[in-house]
């Protein structure tokens, strides 16, 4: 038991309450032995006349049936302590390790999301917790005093008569040996089935992602084929791992079920020749029926013991997965940014080489380049979403990596081009930006980012629930609602990401004019890809393939002939491109 509260993920408290468990469950087998002992004395009051002549004691029986009674009541009580020292305490902590799971998931850097899939950190939330939930309430207790159990039965019958002992407990090793062998058989077949499952949650949700483009195209049959083919495998994975795990316990069954032809035989040849009384041998036959069905049901609860090992193993390897650290005490005065040196690679694969630039405070920096030319990575690494591999970044002349990161978060505001809104209203959407915000607040962010208009008109105003990510609003109004939140939030470090690359000019006006309310005051950096819309910022720093070539106003780029002169000429004269016959 010493290594269940790691191989669970249990909480100290929880590997308490576990080990609460596991004797609850030992109180319950024994309070079920109560009644196979009363049932013994009767047979022993009613077969007394048959060797010893005379009649039953009636008052015995009565006393018996007494005590019956009290077994009865003790039983009850026993397995009613149990169910809440096992299930509900199982499900409480499978509560904790999922919200734990979660927190870990938010701490984790972005790096880790790069290697992992969406499909797979959602199985380790539901499906692993779920597993090892039910593993912790119907399986380890259980499993445990069971054990438990039989070797202190085991103990107890060996006084009474060794040699019915042994011949009562000689299967159980050999049976129970044969699962144990087969562990890594199953464990193998197990981990395949699990995979089978992995990949099922991708197709799926890649399915379902991309259903635009199969209706678009008309790939009903062509796009189905590899989630038709996933679940096809996951169906021929459980077979195989369900018929493995059957045949292993199926014959362990077989085995232990020998001992119950011991039993008889050694008994009666014991009360052949005259070395035990017909009392003895019924005791042994009642306690043989008593021990050997829980343990056949225990022994089909063995596969599921080590399919979960391998979420446990899944969980375990999450845990292990380093957390961005750093100091949460930290109170930043001064919002000028420091690029030193920094490099940054994606795996193996260098995006960001020898960056160095110094982005001061109250002021606006936009990064400008081709597309993968490392703009958004740039600003990604400035909020500490990543690690520079090389080199430093420095806000108020403090390196960022020695900052916390939630507490760095309270300096940032983000806008990007791709908004994340929630299946909720839009006051809590907005108020995202600051938890405790009064209604108040909110409404003044909302004005400012020019969204009380089409708020007005929706159907229940700030109360209107908006769909999943916003699906009832366009474009245009998730984008100020997603400006909003960064006024709401007040910090004095912001980021936009292309806030109004894909917009109509309508719409691209009013979320300029939300955009202005927003930088004011602020240290802001800005990606665009419209050079035009970032001529008068106070610094533009141009990129090419994770290099920065350029630096310096729009006037001084533009007169300088470099990489942004071309690009702004370039896009200056697509506008009057139109489309043609």
């Amino acid at each position: 038991m010493f290594r269940i509260n790691t191989l669970l993920g249990l909480s100290e408290n929880g590997y308490k309450d576990f080990k609460r468990g596991v004797f609850a469950c030992i109180l319950t087998n024994l309070s079920l032995l109560l009644p196979f002992i009363v049932i013994i004395q009767i047979m022993t009051v009613l077969l007394a006349p048959l060797m010893y002549g005379g009649k039953p004691d009636v008052n015995k029986l009565w006393i018996c049936l007494a005590c019956g009674v009290g077994a009865a009541v003790l039983y009850f009580l026993a397995y009613r302590n149990e169910y809440r020292k096992t299930y509900t305490v199982a499900y409480s902590e499978s509560e904790k390790i999922r919200v734990e799971v979660a927190e870990r998931i938010r701490l984790l850097p972005l790096s880790f999301f790069n290697r992992k899939d969406l499909s797979e950190l959602t199985t380790n939330i539901m499906g692993d917790c779920a597993s090892i939930e039910h593993t912790m309430s119907h399986v380890v207790p259980g499993l445990f005093a069971e054990v438990i159990t039989v070797v202190f039965v085991c103990a107890a019958l060996a006084f009474y008569d060794w040699r019915m002992s042994v011949a009562l407990f000689a299967a159980m090793p050999v049976a129970f040996g044969l699962v144990l062998l087969t562990k890594g058989i199953q464990g193998k077949f197990g981990e395949r089935h699990v995979q089978a499952k992995l990949n099922v949650a991708e197709q799926v949700q890649e399915y379902l992602e991309g259903i635009k483009v199969v209706k678009g195209f008309g790939l009903y049959g062509e796009q189905s084929k590899a989630l038709e083919g996933a679940l096809r495998s996951m169906m021929r994975e459980a077979i195989k791992f369900e018929g493995i795990a059957g045949m292993c316990i199926t014959l362990s069954m077989m085995i232990l079920q020998v001992g119950i032809g011991l039993v008889t035989l050694v008994g009666v040849a014991l009360l052949t020749n005259g070395d035990i009384s017909m009392i003895k041998l019924l005791t042994f036959m009642v306690i043989s029926a008593k021990i050997y069905s829980p343990l056949i049901v225990l022994l089909t609860l063995f596969p599921e013991f080590f399919y979960m090992l391998i979420s446990t193993k899944r969980m375990q390897s999450l845990r292990k997965e380093a957390l961005m650290t750093g100091d949460a005490d930290v109170d930043l005065t001064d919002f000028t940014v420091e690029l030193d040196h920094i490099s940054f690679a994606y795996n193996d694969n260098d995006v960001i080489h020898d960056v160095s630039a110094v982005l001061s405070q109250n002021s606006v920096t936009a990064l400008v380049g081709a597309s993968g030319s490392g703009k958004t990575t740039l600003s990604r690494l400035i909020a500490r979403f990543w690690d520079v591999r090389e080199g430093e970044i420095r806000i108020g002349g403090k390196n960022i990596r020695e900052i916390e990161p939630e507490q760095l978060m309270k300096y940032m505001g983000f806008v990007f081009q791709d908004v994340t809104l929630f299946n909720d209203t839009v006051m809590n959407n907005i108020r995202i930006g600051k938890q405790d915000a009064t209604d108040e607040a909110v409404f003044a962010a909302a004005r400012m980012a020019r969204c009380e208009e089409f708020i007005r008109e929706l159907p229940e105003g700030y109360e209107t629930v908006i769909g999943e990510n916003g699906s009832t609003l366009s474009g245009g109004e998730r984008q100020r609602i997603s400006i909003a939140r960064a006024l709401l939030k007040d910090a004095p470090i912001v980021l936009l990401d292309e806030a109004t690359a894909s917009l109509d000019p309508e719409n691209e006006t009013l979320i300029q004019e939300a955009i202005s309310e927003l930088t004011r005051g602020r240290t802001v950096i800005v990606i665009a890809h419209r050079l035009r819309t970032v001529l008068d910022v106070d610094k533009i720093i141009v990129l090419e393939n994770g290099r920065m070539v350029e630096e310096g106003s729009g006037d001084e780029l533009i007169a300088g002939e470099g990489p942004f002169a071309r690009m702004y000429t370039i896009q200056k004269e697509s506008l009057g491109w139109t489309v043609g016959r």
